[in-house]
């Protein structure tokens, strides 16, 4: 599942989007530059069968469509931000390193 999620490289845009209280599919394109629609549709397909984000269709004309993140989305959206956090915390450690080493000396 992670990496069918990840192969979408938008997946992470659309979770920050809803964060931001941008739910509709509209918005999501009109906010994101290069993101089409057909790929949005597609990766808010996939997250809505993976069970973390949630489709509400409302019976208007035209019909509007929102996007919500689900109890089980929210707890793999943690450990996202979570693998972000230790990501930056091995970026910190490693320009640290680097930046502590002689000149033309090299880190095995």
């Amino acid at each position: 599942m992670v990496e069918v999620i990840f192969g979408c490289k938008w997946s992470l845009t659309v979770y920050q989007l809803l964060s931001e209280d941008i739910k509709r599919p509209g918005e999501m394109v009109r906010s994101i530059e290069g993101l089409s629609t057909k790929v949005l549709n597609d990766c808010l397909r996939r997250n809505v069968e993976f069970g973390i984000l949630n489709k509400m269709t409302y019976p208007e004309i035209p019909p509007r469509v929102e996007y919500q993140v689900t109890e089980f989305g929210r707890k793999f959206i943690r450990i996202l931000d979570e693998i972000q956090k230790l990501q930056e915390e091995i970026d910190s450690e490693s320009s640290a390193r680097s930046q502590s080493l002689p000149e033309g000396s090299f880190e095995n």
